[in-house]
């Protein structure tokens, strides 16, 4: 066993060496439809690299995990960033760990509150999807283009992940 990560709440400040919180949260960036709707306006940063490459959105649907989780795999986009919005408002697990070495270092886990997506930074280290309710249904803004896109990194021996 690597050892015991425990979860914290997700905030867009412990999360930002990792990526980008969006969530509808604070003043509106404008009001729009006659006041019936504030915009939160250009929240992630979203970065593709190679020749026409584009954004997507993709439906992605996985299978519900439990607390306490193992984690014994990681994976990274160096190609491109990767957004994820829940399609329901139940909290899912997000786990990443900086770069050492082209090895995932130091992992640390996160809960979402309702209303919070994710958007990894092109070539961060993260947990896969990780659901902890059905249905599990995301939309997932990533890279479409030629290239290969993943790298995996398995642990010698896995981590266990708990809630605070």
């Amino acid at each position: 066993m690597n050892g015991i990560i425990h979860t914290a709440p997700l905030q867009a400040e412990t999360f930002a060496p990792f990526g980008d919180v969006l969530e509808a949260d604070g003043v509106p960036t404008q009001i729009i439809n006659r006041g019936m709707c504030g915009r939160y306006h250009d929240l992630a940063n979203l970065d593709f690299a190679g020749d026409g490459a584009r954004a997507g959105i993709n439906l992605f649907k996985a299978e519900p995990r439990s607390l306490p989780y193992e984690l014994d795999m990681m994976e990274r986009h160096p190609e491109g960033s990767q957004a994820f919005l829940p399609m329901s408002a139940d909290p899912f697990l997000v786990i990443v760990a900086s770069n050492r070495d082209g090895r995932p270092h130091e992992p640390k886990a996160f809960l979402t509150c309702p209303g919070q997506g994710i958007n990894y930074h092109r070539g961060t280290w993260h947990g896969v999807l990780t659901p902890l309710q059905a249905p599990g249904l995301f939309a997932v803004v990533d890279r479409i283009g030629q290239g290969d896109n993943l790298e995996e990194h398995w642990f010698e021996a896995p981590y266990t992940i708990k809630q605070t």
